[in-house]
């Protein structure tokens, strides 16, 4: 018990002061390039629309303060991941051992997806800043980033799906719902509604901290159903977050945007699935109660839509939510704190769910 706690808690910090670390470098890179957007606007998560109450509030920071700040958060959890498995098989030792955590049955395909969408992302975010006179000038289309995130799920569904013989999802209190070969789709579904939580990146803080207490709470369902493997993952990741968020709270030195939001969204998608049927437990059912400020975020984004579209006016100030509260007079610092507080309630809400749904 004490060894897999350590085996947790190490990584953890590890990854911190690796991210605290690496971040000078990242910092100098980053202004020195000029990686920000050349041109003040919002993509407004959802379609390339005028959006001019976030311009007026953002427009300033957003041309002055570096994209690409999840490389921070991504780079930590690799470093960390990557130098303790080369010291144990080149050092080799008993300490070692016990404390690597990159294992096939556990790490591989949340470490994939961790991958797979801060590569993407990068490229959206590069892109970005690239500005006007290329192809992709002004970062990747909505249309392209979704491809992106329904293959990717479609390939991690179709491997839970025909490598673990998965094909359920939980019901807290009331056993397993079996999809079949629906499963996938589902998968599909489950990891877009997650990537478009993505757009509560948007505020000082706000990101890293709510990301920060989401895969903290997966670590500790994982470590409740002796996945210890990827509860290291998740604490992992709780340790770049912490040390990109010393960097982000106000005024923030770089944004997460897209290199870090989508690794994180895809890495959070697969932790979820992997805490459900697969270990006999109720992950998947509590996502939207730990996962809960990325629900309200969308939702938001859908009412507005929704009622410019048949109502013919809206029902925020702006969208999403987080940035309704901001036009409305609240400083972004209560904003972010109070989405903390927000999140840590729903998350030990859902992760008492999930336990105690796993005993019944």
């Amino acid at each position: 018990m004490i060894e897999d706690v350590i085996k947790v808690i190490s990584p953890t910090a590890v990854a911190f002061f690796v991210g605290m670390g690496i971040t000078p470098i990242v910092t100098h890179y980053l202004y020195r390039f000029k990686c920000w957007k050349k041109q003040a606007g919002n993509r407004a998560g959802y379609a390339s629309v005028a959006t001019p109450i976030f311009n007026k509030l953002h427009a300033e920071k957003e041309v002055g303060t570096p994209r690409m700040g999840g490389i921070v958060v991504w780079g930590a959890v690799l470093l960390t991941i990557a130098g303790i498995w080369v010291l144990e098989r080149y050092v080799g030792g008993s300490v070692l051992e016990k404390l690597e955590f990159f294992s096939r049955s556990q790490t591989w395909l949340p470490v994939f997806a961790l991958l797979v969408g801060a590569c993407v992302g990068f490229l959206d975010d590069l892109f970005e800043v690239l500005g006007t006179g290329t192809h992709f000038a002004g970062g990747l289309s909505l249309a392209k980033r979704l491809i992106v995130v329904g293959l990717f799920c479609a390939f991690a569904g179709w491997w839970f799906y025909d490598k673990l013989d998965v094909s359920g999802v939980s019901i807290p209190f009331d056993g397993l719902a079996n999809l079949g070969v629906w499963f996938i789709p589902f998968f599909m579904i489950v990891g877009i509604a997650v990537y478009a939580g993505g757009v509560i990146d948007g505020v000082d803080g706000l990101a890293g901290g709510v990301f920060a207490i989401m895969f903290a709470s997966y670590g500790m369902i994982a470590f409740a159903q002796n996945q210890v493997d990827l509860a290291a993952f998740c604490g992992t990741v709780v340790g770049g977050l912490l040390a990109f968020l010393w960097f982000n709270v106000p005024p923030a030195r770089f944004y997460m945007t897209e290199t870090g939001v989508m690794g994180l969204t895809l890495a959070l998608t697969v932790t979820a699935f992997m805490t459900d049927e697969l270990s006999g437990g109720r992950g998947l059912s509590v996502l939207p109660l730990i996962a809960f400020p990325l629900v309200i975020t969308v939702a938001s984004d859908l009412i507005q839509v929704f009622s410019k579209r048949y109502r013919g006016k809206k029902v925020f100030r702006v969208a999403p939510l987080h940035h309704h509260f901001e036009a409305i007079g609240w400083p972004s610092a209560k904003v972010t704190m109070r989405y903390w507080i927000l999140s840590m309630v729903t998350a030990f809400i859902g992760v008492i769910i999930a336990l105690a749904g796993s005993l019944v």
